[in-house]
Formats: structure tokens, C-alpha cells, sequence
């Protein structure tokens, strides 16, 4: 069963998978989805509609809004946060009342993938998708969608190499410059190997 600390707030409508851990002060609002063995670091939020898949870490302080998908095996480090409103304004244009909170049309969504990684207080922006086994440096705001396996870095983030699954870097370059085709890339940690064609990477038989 699921280890739910007695401070944390877990609305109806939360499914928590067998083995997870939310720690104090967590607020999961329903209805949301989280996976198995998954842990929920104190003092996070996880809004309505968001589905977390199976053996996700979510450090202390991130913020997940509405509309993001997180699938199987994701790291999310302290602080980070994610956004879903390309123009989000507090009130009506002529200040009167307040805009109501509820998604709408300017309301986007993010797909973070399997095995990836977001360093701490990283800003995740509106309709970003992050694709497999990326990695986000720590600090970086993400502006434009993570192809597989690319490092990003810096505000905006860019790409400045490649990792493994294992995490280590494959290939490193400068901000800005080209990431160039490669035919075998070793992981010197793990011996998996990867080929680059055109900027997408694919994983070579051991």
C-alpha cells in the first residue's frame, strides 16, 4: 500500500500505485493518477489531471500544474516548476474582476518521458515536451520541446550534448553548435552505444 504522511493533503479522486511515499505538507489534487513506487517529496504540489507513472522521484518544492504527463522512471529535482498558460494574465483586461483558474483554450500540455531527468529549479515553460532519457541542467529555463537523449542547459535552454540512460554524457559540444552525425557513441559507464543522424539518436544492439 501506498505511505501517505499524516501532514499532506490528498483530495478525493487521488490514485496512489502500491509502494509510493508522499512526505509532509505534499498537496495532490484530484482526480490525479500516481504510479507505483513512486516518491512525492515534501512540500510539492501535483494539480488535478495530472498522471505520474511508475518509479518516478518528485523532490521537495516542485510545482506540477494541470495537463502535464509524466511517464515511467522520471527524476524531478528540487524546486522545479512547470507551466501551462502561454498568456496568463490575472484579470480581465479592463482589471475588474479576477480571470476564473479553470483550464481553457491558452491551456497547454507537457509530456515529460520515460527516464528523464530535470535538475533542480528548473523552469519547465507552457507545451514543452521533454523526450526519453533527456536531461535538464539544473537552474535552466526550457523554452522548446527536448529531442531523446539531449542535454540541455541555460536560459533559454539549448543543447550542449548527449547521455546515456545511464545518465554519464556520450558526446558534449559548445551552446549553439551543430550536434553533427556520429555513427557509434560508447557510454564509458555503462558500454551502450548510440548512433545521430540529423540531431535524433538511436540506440545501437550492445
Amino acid at each position: 500500500m501506498a505511505r501517505v504522511h499524516p501532514s499532506a493533503l490528498v483530495e478525493d479522486g487521488v490514485v496512489l500505485g502500491e509502494g509510493t511515499a508522499v512526505w509532509d505538507n505534499v498537496h495532490l489534487r484530484g482526480p490525479s493518477r500516481i504510479g507505483r513506487d513512486c516518491i512525492i517529496g515534501e512540500k510539492s504540489y501535483v494539480a488535478y489531471g495530472v498522471e505520474i507513472g511508475d518509479r518516478v522521484k518528485i523532490n521537495a518544492f516542485v510545482y506540477v500544474c494541470t495537463g502535464i504527463t509524466i511517464e515511467d522512471g522520471v527524476m524531478i529535482s528540487a524546486g522545479t516548476v512547470f507551466t501551462n498558460d502561454r498568456y496568463p494574465r490575472a484579470t480581465t483586461p479592463d482589471l475588474a474582476e479576477l480571470r476564473p483558474s479553470d483550464p481553457d483554450e491558452d491551456t497547454t500540455s507537457t509530456l515529460v518521458g520515460a527516464g528523464t531527468t530535470i535538475g533542480a529549479r528548473a523552469v519547465i515553460g507552457p507545451g514543452v515536451d521533454l523526450g526519453r532519457f533527456s536531461m535538464v541542467a539544473a537552474g535552466s529555463v526550457v523554452t522548446r520541446d527536448v529531442p531523446d537523449f539531449h542535454l540541455v542547459a541555460g536560459v533559454p535552454a539549448v543543447t550542449i550534448g548527449l547521455v546515456c540512460r545511464c545518465g554519464p554524457p556520450v558526446l558534449r559540444i559548445r551552446p549553439g553548435e551543430p550536434l553533427g552525425d556520429h555513427e557509434d557513441l560508447d557510454c564509458a559507464a555503462c558500454g551502450r552505444r548510440y548512433a545521430v543522424t540529423e540531431g535524433r539518436v538511436k540506440e545501437l544492439d550492445p
